[in-house]
């Protein structure tokens, strides 16, 4: 959901937006990669995970991770997907 939400993500990131242990998204993250549905590019000393454009059925797959998103509350929506991912101009007031 994450992946699908930003298009990129990276384990820690991850553990932190759904306070969950580094070690479970490790695992699934790793999972996922041997399933052809997320590859790694390392960036810096980090490795981002992205979709696989290859897999055969990426298409569907976000079908039915955007369909489950539009089924959670808005509370959870905004809790863990809608971070902001642009900079901020300084002085800028909230």
């Amino acid at each position: 959901m994450f992946v699908y939400t930003y298009g990129e993500g990276y384990a820690q990131e991850i553990a932190d937006t759904f306070n969950i242990s580094l070690s479970a998204v490790q695992r699934q993250l790793e999972r996922l990669e041997v399933g052809g549905i997320l590859v790694n590019q390392l960036k810096g000393r980090t490795r981002v995970f992205t979709w696989n454009p290859r897999w055969p059925f990426l298409s569907e797959l976000k079908a039915l991770l955007k369909k489950a998103l539009a089924y959670l509350p808005e509370s959870q929506q905004e809790q863990y997907f809608r971070r902001r991912t642009r900079p901020r101009r300084t002085g800028k007031p909230l």
